[in-house]
This record gives C-alpha cells, structure tokens and sequence, in this order.
C-alpha cells in the first residue's frame, strides 16, 4: 500500500508490506494511503500515528477516533501500536463504480487539546470483475443455404473494472465454418458480428456448439463466455438482403409528418412465403427514433411521424432487420444514417445591454449609447446575423465582435430639431427566404444651453402719451429661447444708462419675468420726445446667455400748453396791451397791426388761430384779423365817424382737443393824416423801423403811397385772374384733399393731415395757407399717395407759405 504526507520535502521511507508500498512524506497536514480492493481483514495500510505525529501512549487517554461518513467500518486503527489496517472487504465497484478516482475520507479527532486531521485512502482497482455477457446461452437459427461471409450480429460483454482491466478481446472455438469480426465504421459504432465463412449442411452438422470467450486486459486476466448454439436449418436458405450495409440519407427538419425518408429494399431468392419480406426496427430501439420515424413493415418505406429538430438532434442511426416468412425465418440487417438538415426557422434574437441615456445634445461623435448583440440558433448561412439600423442619422452600428455591435453617436445633436430619437435595430440572418427580428431604442436627448434668447424684431417702436400715470405699462418684450427647463427660463432687465442728467431706470422699468415695461413718472413731449433704450433678455443656463432688444419710446404731444402771446418790442400800451397808431386816410384791407403768439405744443396742439371778439353793444368794427396770420387789417375806409380810440380783443385759439385759449387785447388810435406816424417796415411791407415821433405827410409821400398801393392792387388781382384761370383740381373754396402721415410700420398711434385752405373774401384778394405740423416722427410711405414725404420738424405750427 503506498503512503504520502503530502507537501513536505523529507526523505521517503520505504515499508513492505503484503508487496504493498506506502510512502510517508511530512510537513503538509493531509496524509494519503492507498490500499487495494478486496484487501483481505488486517491488511497493512499505514502507521496513522506515526504520521500524524501522534505518541502512541497517548492515542487512549486523548481519546483517538477515526470516522467516515458512510464508510466506517471498512478501516480501523490498532490503538496499541497505530496502525491502519483493513477491517472489512473493500470493493471498489460498490463505493465509486467506473469513475477513475476512488477515495475513502477519514476524519482522526484527538482531545486534550482538541484536533482533527484529513486522511484520504485510495482504493485501488484489481482486475477483480471478469467480462459478464448478456446471456449465458446464445441460440442462433442459420439456414445451410447462407453463403460465406453471411454476418450474425452478437452481443458483446460488459467488464465492471476499469481501465485495461475493461479493455476485451474476444475469441471463439477454432472450427471451420464461422469467425468472429468486430468492425469499426467513420460513425464511430462497433459491432461483434459472427461471420460464416464456409457454406453449411445440416446433412453433416445439424447443430453447432461454439464457446465464444471474452478476454480483459487485467493482470491475471478474466475471462468471460457465452454458448453459442447454431441450429441449421434445411429449408428458406436464403435471407433478404439489403443493397448496401449503411444508407445515408437527409431530411429537412421541417418535413410534415409522413414524409418519406428512404423505402428499403432488400431481396430473397426463395419462393414463395420463403420470400416475403417482413421489415422492422432491430431491437433494442432506441425512443428517439421511435418517436421520429416509423417503417412500414410490407413495403420498407420509412417515414417521419413526429417534429424534427435539427437544433435539438442533427444524426439519427436506425437499426433495420428484413426477415422473410419461411417456416424458419431469415432476417437481413442495415443501418441507416438519417441527417437532419437545418432550414432557417429560428428568428434571430436581439439583446441590447448598457444604455447611456439621456444624451446631451452636445455629446461628441463617436460617443457609446448602447451595446447590442445578436444570436440565432441556425447553422451555417441560416445563423449568419447582420445588423442594420433605421434611421441611419445621427447613429451608426459599429461592430465590434462576431454578432456585437456598438450603438454610437455619427453625427453631431441638436435637441431644438430632434428632441427624441427613435431607433429601430433589425437583425437578419443569411437564410432563404430571410427572417428577421427588430428591437426599439428610444434615445431622448438632453438639452444643452446652446441657444440665446431671440426677440422677434432687434428694434420696437412704442408710441406713449405724455402726462401718462406714473407705474403704467406701455409695452411687452418678449423673447423665445429654444432650448428647455431652465435653459428656456428668460428674465429681462434694463440696460442701464444716462438719458440727460438722470438714470435710465428713473423712467421705465421692465419686470424680470413677465417683460413688461413700465413708465415711471409722467412724461412730458416738451422736454423728452424719443427715450430709447435697450431691455436684455437672459437665461437661466450654466452658463447664461443673453441678448438685447432695443425700444424707442416716442412721447406723443397732448394739448397741455396754452398759447402764450408774444409782446412786440417797443410796443406801447399797459397791461400788455398792444398799441398802435392808425391814420384815418388808410384805404380799405390795410393792415395796421399784427397779433403774434405761440404754442409749446406741437401739430394741430400748435396750431393757431386768430378770431375778433364782437365789439360791446353789436356794433360794426372796420377792422378784422386774419384767421391764421393774427394781421388787423380794415374793412373799410375810416370816417369822422369811427370812435377815435378802438379797443380790439383777439381770441387766440390752437386746434387741440380741447382747444386751449389766449385773449390780446388790441388799443388802435385814429390820427389825422398829418398826425400819423411812419409805418413800420411790417406794417407797410418792407419800410425800416417807425418813426420816433410823428411829422408832417407831405403831397410827395402820399403820392408815392398811392402809387406803391395801386401796383400792389394790380398785381394782386392779375395774380388771381391767373389762379382761377387754371383747370382746379379741388374747388375754389374749401379743404383740400388730406394726406395720412404715419409714424412706423409697426403700429398707428394717431394721424395728422396736411391741410391746404382757400380762403375767399369778396373785400380783398383771396388767400391761401399751408400749414404744416409734425410729432418729429421718422418718416414713412403715404398710405394714399404712395410717396415718401418727410414732415418739418418742428415744435410749432410753421407757416409754410402765404399769398
């Protein structure tokens, strides 16, 4: 028996015992015997305590026990000297059976102090088992018609040993007539046939006793026999037989049932019912097949009865026997191979593993979302995969291993365009027709701060009326920012600056979410027309971004200033009266003094007009104002009559809604002609300044007055004649036709008109003025005309032209 204490590098010793060898090796803490079966009781198998370090005088007091789950009376220790020793039969068959290793586990437990120590034992194998055939009697039936070479299968021994004890050879009775032939085929199957080799005749030898013997490869051998008893018969000498020994043949695994796989055919030369053929499986038959096929016993026609499966078995063996109906039958054998061919019926499976979502929009090309892998259970063409990808932008499959793919990032993201992808991977096989399977892969995409806030337009124009309340709101801004959750979240401010002497945000204001703007104080056209200003938008993004939009607030004019009457340097009179001096020879339509006045507004707010108030008691006054030009001018040649001292109230009126008012009171004193002073260069149309005093008028300067007069008649009236002459385009009297000005494109805030008034008199040549006015708003295209005029810029009414 062979010991080792495993692990150790000391000496080795040698002991004898029953030839056995055993082997001490110290220093691992497992010692390993070995001992052979069928070991007689006492046999030697090692000095345990010697090995174990154990003092043998202290094996009882401390109590040393050996156990074995399940094996415990098999070895036994000698307490008196240590020794293990076999105390029952041992046989390897019955603990392991034919696995190659066999090993008895033995626990040594020692007290005071407690130990355990690991023993394994080996057990051997002896050729102890001889080769058992299936029966002892072996009967055989050969007709004396078989020809040599005729093969008769036999059943070969079983060997419960192992290794070359298992390893059989076979031999049988030196005779004349039959040999044994075991034949090996590329299948890989054996066969033990007894072959004839001489023809038979039951007239010599009516039956034959061979003593077939079956040999292991043990040390002594073992020998096992079988009796073969052969009866010949003398009738139905021939057996079927097949065309060939092995058929190979192949049947699609989706054949219905009942498809035909091979039809037999195997021929006996008798007559008769000594030809007549019956087929069948040999036995035994193994489920597998009979559950596949099933063979007609009349014809040899094989067929399918149940599913087949080439993923399940690809090769099928069928034993098949022919016997025919003789009174003694003969039976023909072959063997058909039956390969099952694969068809594309399994779809290919597709398994997608690592998702990397969300992915943000500014991801790089070539970045990882998925992995993706596919599998088909065909084989060959039928389990080739490839993979495929819809849409094909902005992701692409990489492969990366047979039948693994990468789901990556081909081009580059934008969320505001595409905020969710949804991607459909299709697997194919190579198969004919094709089958395929598809998997979704929903990739949401998340959003970056990449986009500013837009405004709709980079400038609005807003048109407020002057003396608003303080705190309303005159405007929206409002910006678009196409990104999302925090980084569309858009806040407004004011871009803070000086307008005059005062900060921007003493005026307006904009609140931070809605963006509405409000004014912050009343504000007045006269001291601010245009406040324009930038309001910017920012989002809420890591980090933000910003844009600006600018605002140009017009202040629109309300009638809020009156006219205010302007006083005429050097004029006398108290009280801010207006004195003048009228000689009582001025002729009729001679103007003797002008009212002058002006109005802070603008537009029809500053447009002036100029109205005589009827003198006290209804009387007839000679003089009269002109409506636009506030020129006193007589209606009438002055008489003895006429009140020396006249007393004018001019009511000076703009044209606002509603109309503001002033009052100037006119003094005019009637002097003769020799009293009269010189007339101003206002009055008498190009004379330098008035006199200082008044003196004497003399024949030559009446004269000359006249004369002057007279042409100025004259050429007024041919100028008329030429006016009324002409083809009118509106008529003689009255408006002319108005023209819609407006401000900016963007909105209306109000319009003014152009007005062009013909006025007649039947006391004088007929006049007309142009009167412009404007709000000092940017130009734009006439709505009715559809030309571009700029109006005057202007605060006040201008008077354009006069005739």
């Amino acid at each position: 028996m062979l010991f080792s204490w495993r692990g150790g590098p000391g000496a080795p010793s040698l002991l004898l015992s029953l030839l056995l060898l055993a082997v001490w090796e110290p220093g691992s803490g497992q010692v390993h015997y070995s001992v052979p079966e069928e070991a007689k009781h006492g046999t030697f198998v090692g000095r345990i305590a010697q090995d174990l370090g154990l003092e043998l005088a202290e094996l009882v007091p401390r109590l040393f026990r050996v156990a074995s789950k399940g094996h415990g009376d098999l070895l036994e220790v000698n307490l008196q000297n240590g020794i293990l020793f076999v105390n029952s039969r041992i046989d390897r068959e019955e603990l392991c059976g034919r696995s190659l290793e066999c090993s008895i586990h033995l626990e040594v437990i020692v007290d005071r102090p407690l130990q355990v120590f690991h023993v394994e034992v080996e057990v051997k194998d002896i050729n102890d088992n001889p080769p058992v055939f299936p029966e002892s009697k072996k009967r055989l039936v050969i007709a004396e018609s078989r020809p040599p070479e005729t093969r008769f299968p036999l059943d070969g021994a079983s060997d419960a040993d192992i290794g070359v004890n298992s390893a059989l050879t076979y031999r049988i009775d030196p005779n004349e007539y039959f040999v044994l032939d075991t034949r090996n085929n590329r299948e890989q199957t054996s066969s033990l046939s007894l072959v004839l080799r001489k023809s038979l005749d039951r007239e010599q030898i009516e039956e034959h006793s061979l003593l077939l013997t079956a040999n292991d490869g043990g040390k002594p051998e073992l020998t096992g026999t079988v009796q073969l008893l052969i009866t010949v018969l003398d009738v139905n000498d021939n057996a079927p037989e097949f065309d060939q020994y092995i058929y190979k043949v192949t049947v699609l695994e989706n054949a219905f049932n009942g498809t035909l796989v091979i039809k037999l055919n195997a021929t006996d030369p008798d007559d008769g019912t000594n030809g007549d053929i019956i087929y069948s499986f040999r036995r035994p038959v193994s489920p597998a097949v009979l559950y596949a096929f099933i063979i007609n016993p009349n014809n040899g026609e094989i067929r399918t009865r149940g599913k087949l499966d080439f993923e399940e078995k690809k090769l099928y063996e069928i034993s098949v026997e022919a016997i025919d109906k003789g009174n003694i039958p003969m039976a023909g054998h072959c063997t058909i191979l039956v390969e099952i061919l694969d068809i594309n019926d399994n779809t290919p499976e597709i398994t997608i593993t690592s998702l990397s979502l969300p992915v943000r929009e500014d991801a790089q090309v070539g970045t990882v979302i998925a992995l993706i892998s596919v599998s088909d259970r065909d084989s060959g063409a039928n389990g080739r995969v490839t993979c495929s990808l819809i849409p094909h932008v902005p992701f692409k499959l990489v492969s990366t291993f047979k039948n693994y793919y990468s789901l990556v990032l081909d081009s580059t993201l934008d969320r505001e365009s595409v905020a969710n992808y949804v991607l459909v991977v299709t697997a194919r096989d190579g198969g004919s027709p094709s089958l395929s399977a598809t998997a979704s892969v929903s990739v949401e995409v998340a959003d970056v701060n990449d986009n500013v806030p837009a405004f709709a337009q980079p400038e609005y124009t807003v048109f407020v009326k002057e003396n608003n309340p303080p705190g309303c709101h005159i405007f929206t801004v409002s910006a678009r920012d196409a990104d999302a959750q925090e980084n569309a979240l858009v806040s407004y401010s004011l871009v803070e600056r000086r307008v005059g002497e005062r900060a921007l945000s003493s005026y307006v204001s904009v609140h931070a979410e809605s963006g509405k703007v409000y004014a912050l104080q009343p504000l007045d056209h006269e001291e601010l027309e245009l406040l324009q200003f930038q309001v910017s938008a920012r989002d809420a993004g890591v980090p933000p971004l910003g844009s600006n939009v600018t605002l140009q607030v017009f202040v629109l004019d309300e009638n809020d200033n009156a006219p205010a009457l302007l006083p005429r340097p050097g004029a006398g009179g108290a009280g801010g009266a207006l004195s003048e001096l009228v000689s009582r020879s001025v002729g009729a339509g001679h103007v003797v003094a002008k009212v002058r006045a002006v109005d802070a507004d603008s537009g029809y707010n500053a447009w002036l007009s100029y109205e005589l108030q009827p003198a006290a008691g209804g009387a007839r006054s000679p003089f009269r104002v002109a409506l636009y030009t506030g020129e006193i001018s007589t209606t009438r040649t002055l008489d003895e009559a006429d009140p020396a001292r006249q007393r004018l109230l001019v009511l000076v009126k703009d044209h606002g809604e509603p109309a503001l008012t002033a009052t100037a009171t006119v003094l005019l004193s009637l002097v003769e002609s020799g009293q009269a002073p010189k007339a101003s260069s206002r009055v008498l149309a190009g004379a330098a300044g008035a006199e200082a005093a008044l003196v004497d008028v003399n024949v030559y300067l009446i004269v000359a007055i006249c004369a002057v007069s007279s042409l100025l008649v004259l050429t007024l009236l041919l100028y008329t004649a030429l006016r009324c002459s002409a083809p009118p385009t509106e008529g003689a009297c009255g408006p002319g036709k108005p023209t819609l000005v407006c401000s900016s494109a963007v909105g209306s805030w109000s319009y003014s008109q152009q007005r062009r008034q013909r006025v007649c008199s039947g006391e004088g040549p007929p006049k007309t003025d142009l009167m412009a006015f404007s709000p000092s708003l940017p130009p734009c295209l006439s709505s009715t005309e559809g030309t571009s005029e700029r109006e005057p810029d202007s605060e006040h009414l201008k008077e354009v032209s006069s005739y």
